[in-house]
């Protein structure tokens, strides 16, 4: 069986799952068999197993650092919120069903076996286990029957490292009143702590470093410096990638709306890594224009309530903003929910978001009516046929993957995965722009379209970006690490 080293933090987005990652990459690196593992994660960016099963972003990345296939044993827990009080369980890949949050705190427990069984089948096959918590492990009202903290960590016996964030301040208090509102039984189980996200120089936190040691009696295993430069997939609302302020540099102008109930936003990454593009993420009609000019590209990113965050676009001006777009000229682009939006109609029959059915934005002749029936799956689509502004796509295929509920049909009666009506166009898949060769046939949409013409860039293929970040991110801490403590905990 394998052994197992957790990584705790003491609040969300302190580095937990890019720490994960890099230990992933240290160990197969250096001739083990590793897998990551998060019993519960909630996050809205998923990603597709190869076995079709859908698993939280965070563990599919740390698969890849692992230099191994996801799999739904990674991530037995998937909760996704559907609003602020009640999330889609997904379970061991698959949706369970609907809960409401307090309804899923009393039957948490009853989870715990499926936890074991997916840890037990990745412990029979591998070397080392990492294993990421969640959020913080001292929300006291939310301790009792805890399965992704101190309580997981009891049930699968595995010491535990302690993550703090400097670079948001306060990291003394955070590691210092994390410890003590631990038991000393779960303190016993905190091996060490790591400060995470130093900036500047580092020989000026030594007497932190000592300091920390002897408050809190455990050794600091290491310093590791904000690292912005690696190119890995986002988890969630905190990203910084979401919550930028302004665009990334780049030629075309690419307007993401910033959906209240925004999932797999992943799929933008690729462009923000790309020179040609500047990527900026908005919720107001009136930062659409740039410098008193429209945006070259307007994308509807995937939702996980289209319904509802087709309301919001109708509340916030931005619905009658994007047909006037759309209608003097501008690109519109859909993903997935997003796809859905520009459609005709989307109904939902069977409450599989919240019941009912509203008018889409008229953009594409399609309808959607959602479904309680989830498709997930890898795809290779070939996109055919578009009119003369996407030619530059038409006789492509671009690998990527499907979440969704619901079955989108054109005008003809015909089920369709994408759709195209003049400077509009829709697909269903995720990951479109992980290809560097889909991001140069954008270009030359955008050139064909706007007269631009970007600078020639160097591009990647989005999983090479990754892998070289994965590189680097292990040989920092490689460097910034005890390593050897590490493995003798191990």
């Amino acid at each position: 069986m394998a052994k197992n080293l957790m990584i705790q933090g003491t609040m969300s987005n302190v580095g937990k799952s890019v720490i994960t990652a890099g230990l992933c990459r240290i160990l197969v690196d250096d001739g083990y068999t590793v897998a990551p593992f998060k019993s519960q994660n909630m996050a809205l960016n998923s990603y597709v197993t190869p076995e079709g099963g859908e698993i939280g972003r965070a563990q599919a990345m740390q698969a890849e650092a692992a230099r191994t296939l996801p799999h739904t044993d990674m991530n037995p827990i998937l909760l996704k919120p559907t609003g602020d009080r009640g999330s889609q369980i997904v379970l061991n890949g698959s949706v369970y069903g609907n809960m409401g949050a307090a309804e899923y705190f009393q039957r948490k427990k009853e989870f715990v076996p499926e936890i074991r069984a997916a840890y037990n089948r990745l412990a029979a096959t591998h070397d080392y286990i990492v294993i990421e918590g969640a959020g913080s492990p001292v929300e006291l009202n939310l301790k009792q029957d805890d399965i992704v903290n101190m309580g997981l960590a009891e049930i699968l016996d595995a010491p535990v490292l302690l993550v703090g964030d400097i670079d948001r301040g306060g990291v003394f208090a955070q590691l210092v009143g994390t410890l003590n509102l631990l038991t000393e039984a779960e303190r016993m189980r905190v091996a060490g702590l790591i400060v995470n996200g130093f900036r500047g120089d580092r020989s000026l936190f030594e007497d932190g470093r000592r300091m920390l040691a002897e408050v809190t009696g455990k050794p600091v295993l290491g310093v590791v410096p904000y690292l912005d430069d690696l190119v890995l997939p986002d988890e969630d609302s905190l990203a910084a990638s979401l919550n930028r302020r302004g665009a990334s540099a780049g030629v075309y102008d690419i307007a993401v709306l910033r959906l209240p109930r925004i999932s797999n936003f992943t799929d933008f990454q690729p462009l923000l890594s790309d020179g040609a593009y500047a990527v900026r993420y908005l919720t107001d009609p009136d930062e659409l224009e740039r410098g008193g000019s429209a945006p070259d590209l307007v994308i509807l990113p995937g939702s996980k309530h289209t319904i509802a965050d087709l309301a919001w676009l109708r509340k916030t001006g931005l619905a009658d903003a994007v047909c006037a777009l759309a209608k003097s000229g501008t690109l519109v682009m859909g993903i997935c929910g997003g796809f859905q939006m520009l459609g005709q109609k989307v109904d939902d029959p069977e409450g599989s978001e919240s019941g009912g059915s509203d008018d889409g934005l008229g953009l594409l002749p399609v309808s959607t009516t959602l479904t309680g029936k989830k498709c997930t799956e890898t795809s290779d689509i070939d996109y055919e046929d578009l009119p003369k502004v996407w030619t530059a796509f038409s006789g492509s295929c671009v690998h990527g993957y499907e979440i969704h509920t619901g079955v989108t049909k054109h005008a003809d009666g015909d089920k369709v995965r994408y759709a195209a009506s003049g400077n509009v166009f829709g697909t269903y898949q995720h990951g479109f722009f992980d290809a560097a060769s889909s991001r140069e046939l954008l270009a030359d949409v955008l050139a064909f379209a706007t007269g631009k013409k970007a600078p020639e860039v160097s591009r990647t293929d989005y999983t090479d970006m990754k892998d070289a970040s994965y590189d680097r991110l292990a040989a920092v801490l490689r460097s910034e690490l005890d390593m050897d403590a590490i493995y003798a905990l191990l």
